[in-house]
């Protein structure tokens, strides 16, 4: 309820916790996919590659299936726990996939209280009384839970948005919260329409008539040779001259530098409006969505949609879709160097979208590794200094980094050391400090660039690596498969694929161990497929579930598709019927329902 503390909120302290809150939520969660047109492929048909990240345990691991009413639906692929569509897949003519966008699904609107009732707010000179709410959850093997809500014309009060982001409700001033999803529940009929839709135009079609995904990025190619990415989200309809216009002190720092939009809520004239072709008050309709139709390729690997396709930017959207002209992640650098290569080599085939998956290049390699060695070899002495103050022998860890093939593959000696080293100095140097060579604009794909190794941190980093290795049992040479593995049955499973900060784009997150390194996967690559079509009428179709199908370790599918990620071997997707009758190993379970 309120109270009568009367701290306000630090407008960039605030700003900058946004900005963790939301990579936080995210931490766990992200994705790869490209769509080529048939310009860049040996048939003239689209190409689709995805590759989403996400968790290898709980609730968000996906589950695969192949959905059929005859006449109406025939789409196969992945569904989260809990949706009875699929989420990410493909039928006969075209397949999609999604990343994590960049848009921030919510607003915050500041009250001006009356200060003698502090659940009173004011609206153009007008009092409004807050709606007070009991909620009551029931909590297994425990009393049930109250909680009182107040609600206000433009959603709930809240004192904050997780710990690190407290926003104070005093005697004058409280925050409500609009989150427009909160009574989406379309998500389904935009699922369902792209099962059944029978070309990007139709996917396209899908996203404007239901608006039902909250926060993906859509890609799709299809069979006619056609590219499509677009970030249809549900989103408050935030412009950017509402917020030059409608912020607060604190929503002048929290929009430009987060997309979080701070409005007064105490003008009538600061509430969101509405677009013609939307859905429901307060969102953006589909016309003012980023979106690329058939450039050769276009991609997203969870940064905004500016540089879907490095030759075609997308420019022109408001900031809470996300940012224009700014750096890019490494991950996003080294996918569009690689599909960019790509699409100029052209006479592309499912098979190429197999390589590039399991390519396991790590970007920051590339940039930084050789320079590395480089400094790593001159050290006086063969030493650095460790974060503990001593001296850490690290010649071994030169000749090793010097060696390294810049791959993230199960037998890359070198791979280990300098993605632990790269860790350490990326969570202790500020990007902008990292390089000599600043980012451009004008370059986004090629800067920043050149490691500058004469930073302090840099020694301090290699020697902390090379001593955890050495407490976790690994040689700074030992391959990668060693130490990088899950285990299933009670074999070991080596599996290939990095880290986010070295933007490879098979990422793998593990969970490390100090005395034992690297143990299970937490997330990373899950349901992967490389789809394309011929003359039949067919699609050809390669997938993979990284997990598995089962959680169950009972079920002979608990790991079976897990060995094969780890041989980097793929399912070959049997979609048409013919195909699924002569499987040797189709089994029929007939089941009738209950009268």
């Amino acid at each position: 309820g309120a109270t009568a503390r009367r701290t306000a909120p630090d407008p960039r302290r605030t700003a900058e916790a946004a900005r963790d809150l939301f990579s936080s939520q995210d931490a766990d969660m992200g994705s790869n996919a490209v769509a080529f047109s048939g310009e860049t492929t040996a048939n003239g048909r689209g190409l689709l590659l995805g590759n989403p990240h996400y968790p290898w345990q709980g609730g968000r691991r996906f589950w695969q299936s192949q959905q059929t009413i005859p006449g109406e639906l025939n789409v196969s692929g992945g569904s989260l726990l809990g949706t009875s569509v699929v989420n990410i897949g493909f039928n006969g003519d075209v397949a999609w996939s999604h990343t994590v966008a960049t848009g921030v699904t919510l607003n915050l609107h500041q009250l001006t209280l009356d200060p003698a009732d502090p659940t009173v707010y004011l609206v153009d000179g007008k009092r409004r009384k807050m709606v007070k709410r009991t909620v009551t959850v029931p909590v297994k093997d425990g009393a049930p839970v109250t909680r009182t809500q107040y609600w206000t014309r433009y959603g709930p009060v809240v004192t904050g948005l997780g710990a690190q982001l407290p926003l104070p409700w005093s005697s004058t001033t409280a925050y409500a919260l609009n989150d427009p999803n909160a009574v989406n529940l379309r998500g389904s009929d935009t699922d369902l329409g792209f099962g059944k839709a029978r070309s990007t135009a139709g996917i396209l079609k899908s996203l404007r008539e239901t608006q039902g995904l909250p926060w993906v990025n859509t890609v799709a190619a299809d069979r006619h040779g056609h590219s499509l990415l677009s970030q249809s989200q549900v989103l408050p309809r935030i412009t950017d001259e509402l917020a030059e216009r409608c912020s607060t002190p604190l929503g002048k720092v929290t929009y430009p530098a987060s997309g979080v939009a701070v409005l007064d809520g105490s003008r009538g004239a600061c509430a969101l409006g509405s677009d013609k072709d939307a859905v429901q008050p307060g969102i953006f309709g589909p016309s003012r969505m980023p979106t690329l139709e058939d450039a050769p390729y276009a991609e997203n690997s969870n940064d905004s949609a500016w540089l879907t396709n490095a030759d075609h930017p997308i420019t022109g959207y408001e900031r809470i879709f996300g940012t224009i002209g700014t750096q890019r992640s490494m991950r996003t650098r080294g996918a569009v160097e690689d599909v960019a290569a790509m699409a100029e080599k052209g006479d592309l085939t499912v098979r190429d979208l197999q390589r590039q998956q399991f390519a396991n290049r790590v970007p920051a390699a590339d940039l930084a590794a050789a320079d590395t060695a480089k400094a790593c070899a001159a050290l006086p002495g063969g030493t650095a200094t460790s974060s503990d103050g001593r001296a850490v022998d690290v010649h071994r860890a030169c000749e090793a980094l010097a060696r390294w093939d810049h791959r993230m593959d199960t037998d890359s000696r070198g791979a280990l050391l300098f993605d632990r080293f790269w860790r350490k100095l990326t969570a202790t140097v500020p990007n902008a400090q990292l390089w000599k060579v600043p980012f451009s604009a004008a370059d986004p794909v090629r800067t920043p660039h050149t490691l500058d190794t004469s930073l302090p941190g840099f020694r301090t980093a290699l020697a902390d690596a090379v001593t955890e290795l050495t407490a976790a049992g690994a040689d700074v040479g030992d391959p990668l498969g060693a130490h990088q593995y899950v285990v299933r049955d009670g074999r070991r499973i080596p599996v290939s694929g990095g880290t986010e900060s070295l933007g490879v784009w098979n990422k793998i997150e593990a969970n490390w161990d100090k005395k034992a390194g690297y143990t299970e996967v937490a997330h990373g690559s899950s349901h992967i497929q490389a789809v394309g079509w011929n003359s039949g009428g067919c699609p050809e179709a390669r997938t993979l579930l990284s997990y598995s199908q089962s959680s169950n370790p009972n079920s002979p599918h608990y790991s079976d598709q897990t060995k094969l990620y780890g041989k980097e071997r793929w399912v070959t997707s049997r979609f048409c019927e013919r195909d699924i009758l002569r499987d040797p190993e189709l089994e029929v379970v007939r089941v009738r329902e209950r009268r």
